[in-house]
């Protein structure tokens, strides 16, 4: 296993985003290696068990995002995103199940030609009331502090949003749109947007967070 963790990532999948999230908020630095996953080099299909990003190359190769955020956390938790497992293991749950079916169903419209999209549709929006309901009780979504539970949802959130971004904002949940601007407009998302070249075979990844834009944490 290599001396740095490295971590293949694809800047635009939410998977790959709350991976980058839990590794920035552990303050730890990994090479990162971004790929296309339309040719996906021969050295990360080696090294993933499942050939999707996020993929991580540590002491244990680890396939699944939240896995490999659990990782991060566990090496270090400087900011107590841990100390809401319980909660947001819940709220997960409900974004990579129930939530993230929809959203495909939705946004992938055309695929799924026996699913009516306005309801698919609706199921998500569903899910977004509750939330809001939570987020009017506090700032985010297991208590006042962005945490765990945010930074697995929120790209999904995103994803959604970004679907029609009019309609997104005109419905009954204030609340959501707030939180989501937050996060957009923040300066972990920032980090973790950052445009890099795809990863060439004999070339070094990126060091990630980049230590020219600040602290890690």
């Amino acid at each position: 296993m290599p001396s740095t963790p490295i971590l293949w990532s694809f800047r635009r999948c939410p998977y790959a985003m709350r991976a980058r999230l839990a590794v920035k908020a552990a303050g730890l630095r990994v090479e990162l290696r971004e790929i296309l996953l339309r040719d996906k080099p021969a050295a990360f299909l080696a090294a993933s068990l499942s050939g999707t990003v996020p993929s991580l190359e540590a002491d244990i190769a680890i396939d699944e995002s939240r896995d490999i955020m659990i990782w991060a956390l566990q090496q270090s938790d400087p900011q107590g995103w841990l100390d809401e497992s319980d909660t947001a293991a819940e709220l997960i749950d409900q974004c990579d199940g129930p939530f993230k079916s929809a959203l495909d169903h939705t946004k992938y419209a055309v695929r799924f030609p026996d699913l009516d999209p306005e309801v698919e549709c609706e199921k998500a929006a569903a899910i977004l009331r509750e939330w809001d309901a939570r987020l009017a009780e506090h700032s985010y979504l297991a208590g006042p502090r962005f945490g765990l539970a945010d930074a697995a949802t929120l790209p999904f959130v995103r994803q959604f949003a970004n679907i029609d971004r009019a309609w997104f904002d005109a419905q009954d949940w204030p609340h959501v749109v707030a939180w989501l601007d937050r996060f957009l407009a923040s300066p972990a998302f920032a980090a973790i947007m950052h445009k890099y070249p795809p990863w060439q075979p004999g070339q070094d990844g990126v060091t990630f967070p980049d230590p020219a834009k600040g602290p890690a944490s």
